[in-house]
């Protein structure tokens, strides 16, 4: 992967070595708990946390490998992760589409609700889904956790193409339809080529965001387990911290990695209107 940066103006003034030492400081204290996390994730030792560390293993790698109530927190995270996405990138796309060009009376309150399922405390948006659920008669489980994690996809999506057809022109769309394509086929052949790389940037991020999920999870999942309820649990079993960190540790990198994917996706859009939504 390669990343882009400005080259530094030679004449621009340094920065203060106190300056410098804070931001390092900064970073390196909000980082320190993640590293730790992965240190003890080899770590020999099995209940509890000294340093420096006792020696070096994989062995927390193969038991965690060999829990199958591991593998079907992950399994049900992966399904449900899924699903959310395949709903915000259906949900979420034609929202923008109707939205982004058109004026209208109540366009920003749609536009509003759109977003809020993101903008409010976890907490708040899963009493609130605890509620509806309720009143609707439907009992809590893997579908409660789907629409769930749904609500707040669909503006990872949403923000995401709005702002790719903000830059996209309209008379390519005019052009196409001038020429007799009809609507499927202006959609296949114009559009969705400029939509392709904000739709898959939105969707990585979108999956990433259900998979480590746990507020509203927690108010929605009844008796189903994800994998961060699942981590939740074993934090009060001494004896399981190590193969706690492993998992730690792999989610960390499988969530890291989309979000960097996505980054890297939707890098030149910073300039476009609604992109910092």
């Amino acid at each position: 992967m390669r990343f882009n940066c400005k080259p530094q103006d030679a004449n621009a003034p340094r920065a203060p070595w106190w300056l410098t030492t804070l931001a390092v400081g900064g970073i390196f204290f909000l980082h320190f708990p993640i590293i730790m996390v992965a240190l003890y994730a080899f770590n020999t030792e099995e209940s509890a946390f000294s340093f420096p560390l006792q020696g070096f293993t994989f062995r927390w790698f193969i038991a965690a490998s060999e829990r199958s109530d591991l593998l079907e927190a992950v399994w049900l995270s992966i399904k449900i992760a899924l699903i959310a996405t395949v709903s915000a990138l259906v949900l979420g796309t034609m929202a923008a589409a109707a939205l982004y060009r058109r004026n209208f009376f109540g366009k920003e309150a749609i536009t509003l609700v759109l977003i809020l399922p993101i903008a409010l405390p976890g907490i708040v948006t899963g009493i609130a889904l605890l509620s509806a659920f309720r009143l609707a008669d439907i009992e809590t489980g893997f579908w409660t956790i789907a629409i769930g994690h749904a609500t707040f996809c669909v503006v990872v999506i949403y923000n995401n193409v709005v702002a790719r057809l903000r830059r996209s022109a309209y008379s390519l769309i005019e052009a196409s339809m001038d020429l007799g394509a009809d609507g499927w086929q202006t959609f296949r052949y114009v559009l969705l080529p400029q939509l392709a790389t904000s739709l898959l940037a939105g969707a990585v991020l979108a999956f990433a965001l259900s998979f480590d999920e746990i507020i509203v999870t927690t108010f929605t999942a009844g008796q189903q387990q994800t994998l961060p309820i699942w981590l939740l649990n074993q934090l009060g079993r001494p004896r399981d911290v190590p193969v706690t960190n492993v998992v730690a540790l792999g989610i960390m990198l499988l969530t890291t990695l989309p979000i960097l994917l996505a980054w890297r996706l939707t890098q030149g859009t910073e300039d476009t209107a609604g992109a910092s939504k």
